[in-house]
């Protein structure tokens, strides 16, 4: 049987130590991880495409199974266009759990793809990009919650 592989979108506005250990605890589970960063032209970023892709390319430089690209549009096509049968969700609360789980349940209705819901390391738990975004701005320290590329 052919070993799976994992679609894990997000933003990554920037990629957090969270989404790190999300993908590197879940490597075990898949052939391949494919880190799809969705473009989303009405979504304001603080971060440019490029920047964003070099960092999750140069955090993950030294994982030859993991695969990062851009996307626009839904995630279960990106899982058609690379072959993923999974979508990889990282989960820090029941907040989380709740809206991942709406989506999931559409995932699967009208593309047949599962998602793999991953809780995330409790000392990862308080750590969103949301968070990260506005210390950047605020000019306060990040390094402990983004990988050292990022930092």
């Amino acid at each position: 049987m052919k070993s799976p592989i994992a679609v894990f979108p997000g933003t990554f506005d920037p990629i957090t130590v969270g989404h790190v250990s999300i993908v590197l605890r879940a490597l075990p589970l898949f052939e391949k991880i494919v880190i799809g960063m969705g473009i989303n032209n009405t979504k304001k970023t603080m971060f440019e495409a490029e920047q964003r892709i070099k960092w999750i390319n140069e955090v993950f430089a030294e994982y030859p199974q993991v695969e990062v690209i851009s996307f626009e549009g839904l995630t279960v096509d990106l899982c058609k266009k690379v072959g993923a049968t999974f979508i990889l969700r990282g989960i820090r609360n029941s907040t989380d759990h709740g809206y991942e789980r709406s989506i999931a349940l559409m995932n699967r209705s009208i593309a047949n793809v599962e998602t793999i819901f991953m809780p995330s390391a409790p000392e990862h738990a308080h750590i969103s990009s949301t968070i990260v975004r506005e210390l950047y701005a605020n000019k306060a320290d990040i390094s402990a919650l983004v990988p050292m590329k990022v930092g």
